[in-house]
């Protein structure tokens, strides 16, 4: 048997089947994996019915319809005697502690990544950012304090809201590409804006925490969907990393 780890995003649910806890298995070693948008429940619903499952773990940001609607495919797929686990951020697990004013508004997702990079990069100071339909940059000292952090329009929104609010602009969502900073055409004008902004908030969130924490072991992750887009423009040190938030969960599920 094995556990599910799931991470519930605005637009997509990505998935890990994993070893149970007491494994010890290494950080990010998947039996299974995959992903799937939103509105594809009853594919994902085949797929896991497929797998021996004893315990189910997920981080879910996409709001109580559709918290209710897994709900009940987990309980169709897996029966009633298998009670789904919701992840909450709390005031402290594994080593990290939560800082935010309000414990409990912090985004899970946002706790679970900065879990999950603290795992993979332990004892240094970590500027987390993920980018997805939005995009987070985080703050996770070297002792295991999630100070807080920033929160921006992701890529594709910016790109779209760009579009739909100026009616002469076109939508962007073919390519992303940054042949030149200043652009000699508006599709490109748009994307170098928009990538600009990304990079831009991320390296400057970058110095700024270097300062502040003074820590020559300070260490950038770059996660989520839209990393791979945005990773390549950055000209300081970095690490992609998938699937953070369901690394996250893995080191959670070893404490709760």
């Amino acid at each position: 048997m094995a556990m599910l780890l799931v991470d519930v995003g605005n637009t997509r649910i990505k998935w890990a089947l994993a070893p149970l806890p007491e494994t010890r298995q290494p950080a990010g070693n998947w039996l299974e994996s995959g992903s799937a948008g939103l509105s594809e429940l009853s594919a994902l619903s085949e797929r896991w019915r497929k797998l021996a499952v004893s315990r189910i773990l997920l981080s879910n940001v996409a709001g109580e319809h559709t918290q209710e609607r897994l709900q009940t495919m987990l309980e169709i797929v897996f029966g009633a005697g298998l009670r789904p686990q919701w992840f909450a951020s709390p005031s402290q697990l594994a080593g990290l502690r939560n800082g935010y004013r309000n414990p409990a508004q912090l985004g899970c997702d946002r706790f679970a990544a900065a879990l999950g990079a603290q795992r993979l990069f332990p004892l240094q100071t970590l500027l987390v950012a993920t980018c997805g339909t939005a995009t987070t940059i985080d703050a996770v000292s070297a002792d295991g304090l999630f100070s807080g952090g920033m929160i921006l329009p992701g890529l594709g929104l910016m790109a779209t809201s760009l579009a739909r609010s100026t009616a002469k602009l076109p939508h962007i969502t073919d390519h992303v590409q940054v042949g030149a900073l200043f652009a000699d055409n508006t599709d490109d004008a748009i994307i170098s804006g928009c990538i600009n902004a990304q990079v831009g908030a991320i390296e400057r969130a970058f110095a700024m925490l270097g300062r502040q924490a003074g820590d020559t072991r300070l260490r950038c992750i770059v996660a989520g969907g839209s990393a791979s887009l945005i990773a390549p423009y950055l000209s300081i040190q970095h690490e992609t990393i998938d699937n953070l938030v369901l690394i996250g969960l893995q080191t959670a599920a070893a404490t709760i």
